[in-house]
C-alpha cells in the first residue's frame, strides 16, 4: 500500500466532509432567510441491510420512506405514489419494498416498521403546504392525507412521527372528533 495516496485520499475526504457541512449551513442560512422553516439538512437515512435484486421476471429495491419519497440503497431518491403513503400511514424511516414485476406493474411493501409515536394538535396550512405544529416543532403533512381524511385547516388530528429520530414529515393517524354541543 502506497502511504502517501492513503493520506492524501484521508486529506480529500475530510476536505470534503468541511465543504459539504460549509454548504449545509449556507443553503440553510438561504432557507431560512426565504421563509422556509425547519430545515433539516443533516438526517442520514439508514440504508443498512437494504438490497437490490431480481427474482425471477420482477425487480425488488428495497427503500427508506423520507416523507415524499424513497431513498435507494443506491442513494438515489425515487417518487412514492403519495396516496399510498398515506392510506398505508408510512412514517419517514419506515423501510418498504418496491417490486416491479415484468409488465412494469409497481408494488410497495412495508417490510420494517419504524418506532412510532402520536401527538395530538392542529392542522394548519402555511405557504400552500398542510403542517402540524406539535411542541414547538412543524411537521410537514402530505395533501393526499388531508384529503384521505377529509380534513379541513384547524382540525384537531393525530398524527404519527418516527419515535426518537428527527422528522420533517408526519403520517395523519386520525382526525379528534369535535365535541358536540
Amino acid at each position: 500500500m502506497d502511504h502517501k495516496k492513503i493520506l492524501a485520499l484521508k486529506d480529500f475526504i475530510i476536505s470534503s466532509e468541511k465543504s459539504i457541512k460549509s454548504a449545509k449551513k449556507i443553503l440553510k442560512d438561504i432557507l431560512i432567510e426565504s421563509g422556509i422553516k425547519d430545515v433539516n439538512l443533516d438526517m442520514d437515512y439508514d440504508t443498512n441491510g437494504l438490497s437490490s435484486y431480481s427474482s425471477e421476471e420482477s425487480k425488488i429495491i428495497e427503500w427508506v420512506f423520507t416523507g415524499e419519497d424513497m431513498l435507494g440503497i443506491d442513494g438515489n431518491n425515487y417518487p412514492v405514489p403519495a396516496n399510498y403513503a398515506s392510506k398505508s400511514k408510512l412514517v419517514q424511516w419506515d423501510k418498504l419494498k418496491l417490486t416491479i414485476d415484468g409488465s412494469g406493474r409497481m408494488t410497495y411493501k412495508q417490510i420494517l416498521p419504524i418506532a412510532r409515536e402520536n401527538k395530538i394538535w392542529l392542522l394548519t396550512k402555511e405557504n400552500g403546504k398542510y403542517q402540524a405544529l406539535v411542541e414547538g416543532k412543524t411537521y410537514n403533512l402530505l395533501t393526499a392525507a388531508v384529503t384521505h381524511f377529509k380534513c379541513e385547516v384547524w382540525d384537531t388530528i393525530t398524527i404519527t412521527i418516527p419515535e426518537g429520530k428527527q422528522a420533517t414529515f408526519a403520517a395523519i393517524e386520525a382526525i379528534v372528533p369535535k365535541e358536540s354541543k
